[in-house]
């Protein structure tokens, strides 16, 4: 058992320190949701503020409105693209207010004047269906009760969402579903669903052939982009507040239609399409970074490496000794086991949600998150090992004379080491997929191309986070079947299959 402490000891020392040494440098911090429009907006925003001589960083993908909004309550952001209709009718909806800048004066945030065009919500159908059907107009759907509608998740629980479209056009479909918004594309280009919500500058509107249902009835409200910024950064960095004032009103309606589709259709970068639009409408052409495939990859295999390492060696250190506790303490023993228990069924994204007011965004909540779901294994592999022990081995020992301490570690652990190795070995692997979700709250690793993957159609970049994660699961089997040498008495280990 020394030889596995000292052995693990040498491999977390081995591990990559980039996230935990150098001096943070101050900078303003731009966050935006994850579809392809926020995205670009925020690039466009980050360049300008680094171009004009202040630092900025762009925190991409971060998720819907809540998780932004939130971040940006909490300082973990400093500005976010936004609608107007989605600050009324979401954000400020449980508020009685006269104003938006006064009613979001009140909690600190500004509010910049619209950025020039409106992107609002709209019921897109395949352009093939709405013709064989004859459908043009919201209030036709009550003639098809049988359609199948898949609308986003964030647009299933508005207020300007789908239960209150269904009440003003009283829509009698009742197949209805909630899915991410990428996926909802291709759910209609699959036919598993009809109907789903888009956004009125949305490229994906062409590139699924799709049509746009006339509100007839004027349900959806004026959505125009905005940006969202914090009140105090009128102190902290007023040059950057003077440079993001200057976007407002430059971004039609057309132009943002056009960077959308370059995303999606053409497959250019956001931060080339963003640099481009700068040059032609500022006039300026700012420095930007595009990754290599080989960089993009090293880079998030060090911050999936960081998020597991972390989490899994918290687990390791608290989870054994709970697991000796449940063993050796028949009468807080299933209080023990069904805590962790509990925990692991907590749904993943649920729980990273949960964390941002505590931690904020970033890696902090993910770690937290991990480090609980990677409990329960060790825990209770752990308590089985040291359970599992025949008896006459136990009384043996005693008869020996060895204390309580000696005998655990010097002869019940190394019997245990086994299963409590299969139980960290169970763990890494839960905790490597898991990870990927950390991308939705700013913390990296190989979910991040993953999640722009899906969002820009793109396989290769889908495969460049899911073939690395599956890469490193196969690794970290190996690196424990290695391991085993160290930490499990020789008698005790498995035999080479034949």
């Amino acid at each position: 058992m020394r030889r596995c402490i000292m052995f693990s000891i040498i491999v977390f020392l081995c591990m990559p320190d980039s996230y935990t040494t150098g001096q943070v440098t101050p900078h303003v911090r731009v966050g935006t949701k994850k579809f392809t429009e926020n995205v670009i907006i925020g690039e466009i925003a980050a360049l300008q503020i680094r171009q004009e001589g202040t630092p900025a960083v762009h925190q991409k993908q971060l998720g819907g409105t809540r998780v932004l909004w939130s971040a940006l309550l909490n300082g973990n952001i400093d500005i976010y693209p936004e609608y107007t209709g989605t600050i009324v009718h979401e954000i400020l909806a449980e508020r009685a207010f006269v104003g938006m800048d006064e009613a979001l004066s009140h909690l600190g945030i500004r509010m910049s004047k619209p950025l020039g065009f409106n992107n609002t919500y709209a019921i897109g159908l395949k352009a093939e269906t709405a013709q064989r059907l004859g459908i043009t107009r919201i209030s036709d759907l009550r003639n098809f009760p049988d359609l199948t509608f898949g609308f986003t998740n964030e647009f299933m629980n508005r207020k300007d969402g789908w239960p209150g479209l269904r009440d003003h056009y009283k829509l009698p479909q009742k197949n209805v579903r909630g899915l991410d918004h990428d996926l909802a594309y291709r759910g209609i280009e699959s036919g598993t669903i009809d109907a789903t919500d888009v956004y009125s500058t949305d490229a994906d509107i062409e590139y699924y052939n799709l049509v746009t249902l006339d509100d007839d009835l004027g349900y959806f409200p004026d959505y125009h982009a905005v940006l969202l910024y914090r009140a105090d950064l009128t102190d902290r960095w007023p040059d950057a507040l003077q440079t993001i004032q200057r976007l407002e009103g430059r971004i039609s309606e057309q132009e943002m239609v056009q960077m959308n589709a370059r995303a999606k259709i053409q497959k250019i970068p956001e931060n080339q399409i963003a640099a481009d639009f700068l040059a032609e409408e500022f006039g300026v052409r700012p420095q930007i970074y595009i990754e290599t495939t080989f960089g993009r990859i090293l880079k998030r295999t060090r911050e999936h490496l960081f998020l597991v390492a972390i989490s899994l060696a918290g687990a390791i250190i608290v989870s054994i000794p709970i697991g000796i506790l449940a063993a050796k303490q028949p009468k807080i023993r299933q209080i023990t086991l069904n805590s962790v228990g509990i925990i692991q069924t907590i749904p993943s994204l649920a729980l990273l949600v949960f964390m941002i007011p505590l931690l904020g965004i970033g890696s902090p909540p993910a770690i937290l998150a991990l480090f609980l779901y990677s409990l329960l294994p060790i825990v209770r592999n752990t308590y089985t090992g040291l359970y599992s022990i025949p008896s006459d081995i136990r009384e043996s020992a005693e008869a020996l004379g060895l204390p309580p301490l000696p005998r655990l570690l010097l002869i019940e652990l190394p019997l245990a080491s086994r299963s409590i190795l299969a139980g960290i070995k169970t763990s890494a692997v839960i905790n490597i997929g898991t990870a990927t979700l950390g991308a939705l709250i700013g913390a990296g690793g190989y979910g991040q191309p993953i999640l722009t993957g899906i969002r820009l159609d793109n396989i290769g970049l889908i495969l460049q986070g899911a073939i690395p994660a599956a890469v490193l699961a196969i690794l970290v089997q190996w690196f424990f079947d290695l391991a085993e040498r160290f930490c499990v008495p020789k008698g005790l280990r498995l035999a080479p299959a034949q």
